[in-house]
């Protein structure tokens, strides 16, 4: 066998066995679920920021904060967690956040890495508990630490 036609073999294989795996993986995928959809309101109602090492800014440092989920004018949940500085640019603070959110039918885990002053924030939904054991998914923040603070959870279980 030539040279070139070793090579035709060799790609034709290779495309037969990668169409024959994508095939397979998709022999067996289930049709995607919708997410459920938790849109509220963030009534942050206790804060406080933990200044470590040296004054001003510094890694280690962290805000620490406990709020309640208000839709409809009702309460529906609470929650609280921290950002902790984990990198310092200039000005630029970058913090890692947990936040444990609890409404009726079991408590939701988010994390995630946070540019301080940024306008929105996406969490991972990384677990839970309760109807939420095996939730993952997304959680959107806007308007954080303000007022009109809100949050979108796309959650998948």
């Amino acid at each position: 066998m030539t040279t070139t036609k070793r090579k035709r073999f060799a790609a034709a294989a290779l495309a037969a066995v990668a169409v024959g795996l994508w095939g397979v993986e998709g022999a067996g995928a289930e049709t995607p679920k919708k997410p459920e959809i938790i849109e509220v309101a963030v009534r942050n109602d206790q804060y406080t920021a933990v200044d470590l090492g040296p004054a001003g800014p510094s890694l280690g440092d962290m805000d620490v904060y406990s709020g309640t989920a208000v839709e409809d004018g009702r309460s529906i949940g609470r929650g609280g967690g921290q950002c902790q500085v984990i990198h310092l640019d200039g000005e630029k603070t970058t913090s890692q956040c947990l936040i444990t959110m609890e409404v009726e039918q079991g408590s939701l885990t988010l994390q995630s890495v946070w540019t301080k002053g940024t306008a929105s924030l996406d969490m991972a939904i990384t677990g839970g508990t309760g109807v939420y054991r095996n939730a993952r998914g997304i959680a959107r923040f806007w308007d954080i630490a303000t007022p009109d603070e809100r949050v979108r959870l796309e959650i998948l279980r």
